[in-house]
């Protein structure tokens, strides 16, 4: 008995299977490098490259204009009547005018009753001196005890004492007397005034308060950290409230300490009597601190979202991509930016906010 032996059958069903995925995949591919061809930008926008340059280091700053110093103005003497109010709150005054009169009928009289002390004092010395010279005689001729010569000359010393302290008075009340005219103690100008006719005034009790030599300043507010990189004789740029006109100030003094709750410090700004400002005022300004290397980008290039500033990158292939940047000072409708940026980054110059990460776009040609 003879074996046959038949040869195996191919197996055809599963290299056809193998051979109909390939195909299909190849078809799906095609099918989505049509698509791709197939697909539309989103927007056509106009791109630009953050500028280097130069650009002035500001420290912003803001605070109050005050009094350079304020004198206050009172009363000397006490118990007199206002008689009279010669001015009033912004007059400009000089050194030693009059400002307002107390009654002088009291003090005069206090002038006359001491200047009759020292009449009294002079002949009180002049009788106890006579005494003295009397014992002295006596003491030649021995009639008198030891005991009542030094009596006598006690006497003479207390009552030229008692004249010494008569005529110290006697000067108190002229000097009080001449205290009756207030006068202004510096060149200034009046920036209040409480003084009204026909009270009796304390002495000491307050009647105005001068500007000494209107002279204001600008107390500006700065952070802390960064007192160190101002000086004084440094330029301060302030804006006057209203018109916005720029003024000019110096740096006088640097404060010594920093709040501790606000964690500021002040700047004392000399401020030129022609600016036009007011004690009391809030102004805004800030101080120059020289030049730094910066990139900066149109205002309409940056994209504020969830509280944070992007910009829109664009690719060789005119896709978007979302860059998180940090802005810093302002120059016009520029903006200094920082981040992961060069100078040939080209980025959305605006609309960045109606595209999205991996977005095609279209780039108009300047």
């Amino acid at each position: 008995m003879s074996l046959v032996f038949s040869r195996p059958r191919r197996q055809t069903v599963p290299f056809a299977v193998l051979s109909l995925a390939l195909l299909a995949a190849l078809g799906g591919c095609r099918k989505k490098e049509a698509a791709a061809a197939e697909a539309k930008p989103v927007m056509s926008v106009e791109v630009v490259s953050p500028q280097p340059g130069e650009w002035p280091q500001r420290l912003p700053a803001s605070g109050n204009v005050q009094a350079w110093q304020e004198a206050v103005v009172g009363a000397e003497v006490g118990g007199a009547r206002l008689l009279e109010v010669k001015v009033n709150v912004g007059d400009v005054v000089k050194k030693g005018d009059e400002l307002a009169r107390l009654d002088p009928a009291t003090l005069s009289a206090q002038v006359a009753q001491q200047q009759a002390a020292v009449a009294q004092a002079e002949a009180n010395l002049a009788k106890a001196d006579a005494d003295a010279r009397r014992a002295a005689l006596l003491d030649q001729t021995g009639s008198i005890s030891q005991q009542d010569i030094l009596q006598y000359r006690t006497a003479a010393a207390t009552a030229a004492a008692q004249l010494k302290l008569a005529r110290a008075q006697s000067d108190v009340a002229s000097l009080q007397l001449r205290y009756a005219h207030v006068v202004a103690p510096d060149d200034g100008v009046i920036s209040s005034r409480t003084a009204t006719v026909g009270t009796v005034v304390a002495a000491g009790t307050e009647l105005f308060r001068l500007i000494r030599g209107q002279r204001l300043e600008w107390r500006a507010e700065v952070p802390g950290d960064q007192l160190g990189l101002l000086k004084p004789g440094m330029r301060a740029d302030l804006r006057r409230p209203g018109d916005g006109a720029p003024i000019a100030g110096t740096i006088r003094q640097l404060a010594p300490t920093v709040d501790l709750q606000t964690r500021d410090a002040l700047v004392y700004v000399d401020l030129p009597k022609d600016a036009g400002l007011t004690a009391g005022q809030f102004v805004e300004g800030g101080f120059e601190l020289g030049t730094q290397s910066v990139l900066s980008l149109p205002e309409s290039a940056i994209v504020l979202r969830d509280g944070h500033s992007y910009v829109m990158t664009v690719d060789d292939k005119h896709l978007v991509h979302q860059l998180k940047v940090t802005t810093g000072a302002r120059n016009g409708d520029a903006i200094a930016v920082s981040g992961d940026l060069t100078p040939q980054t080209k980025i959305v110059k605006a609309g960045g906010s109606f595209i999205g990460d991996g977005d095609l776009i279209s780039v108009e040609t300047p």
